[in-house]
């Protein structure tokens, strides 16, 4: 149950803003550079997820990586796969994702609007995607992620370097209690930003230029 819960905490790391007034983060767990914090959001049982990792790469390697749907099942916890559905341009796009789930919990799956912006002074880039509904029609025995918001804010530290702020806050669907999604709430996070670093390493991005980001 504890992996099972992990993975559906998990379901958007790689491409999901968490707004309005909260309360102050609270740090669930520090692990390998990767800062794990949850907070209460109002009218939801759901805790926000922030995660906090600074990584050895470009702001376009970062986004590279996060923008290449086809690879999210080599580093994303649990993805089973991820397709492009529609290219507006490469740095907006609208994907389809199934995240596996161990039985006796239905798969998720889910379709989102990527889209990258970067501001011209400060060089931040910053990508949304919120969940878009009816777009891929509901399949037997996958529950559909209807609500979902998020945010990847990657700050340029030095040419070799980026921070990364990700905020997270979604509801999974289906019967699982929200308490024990709560309880098990950083895991997945963990995992997934581990697996980000290892992909950022491999020869596809080593070099990589965007149009889109400078």
């Amino acid at each position: 149950m504890r992996r099972i819960l992990s993975i559906i905490v998990l379901l958007f790391i790689a491409k999901f803003a968490v707004a309005g007034p909260e309360e102050p983060w609270s740090l669930s767990t520090d692990k390998e550079g990767i800062r794990v914090y949850t907070r209460h959001i109002p009218d939801s049982k759901i805790k926000a997820i922030k995660v906090e990792c600074t990584v050895n790469a470009t702001a376009a390697q970062l986004v590279a990586v996060l923008m290449d749907i086809k690879t999210c099942s080599e580093w994303v916890y649990h993805t089973k796969s991820a397709t492009v559905i529609k290219e507006v341009s490469p740095s907006d796009i609208y994907y389809y994702s199934e995240v596996n789930i161990p039985w006796p919990v239905h798969n998720r799956d889910f379709v989102a609007h990527l889209k990258v912006t970067q501001d011209p002074k400060t060089k931040v880039v910053t990508i949304d995607a919120p969940v878009i509904s009816n777009m891929v029609p509901a399949k037997d025995g996958i529950v559909r992620v209807e609500n979902s918001t998020g945010r990847w804010v990657i700050t340029p530290i030095d040419s070799a370097h980026v921070s990364i702020i990700y905020t997270l806050h979604l509801d999974p669907g289906g019967s699982v209690p929200a308490w024990l999604i709560n309880m098990f709430a950083a895991q997945g996070p963990t995992e997934s930003f581990k697996g980000l670093k290892k992909q950022l390493q491999k020869p596809a991005y080593k070099d990589v230029k965007l149009s889109y980001v400078q």
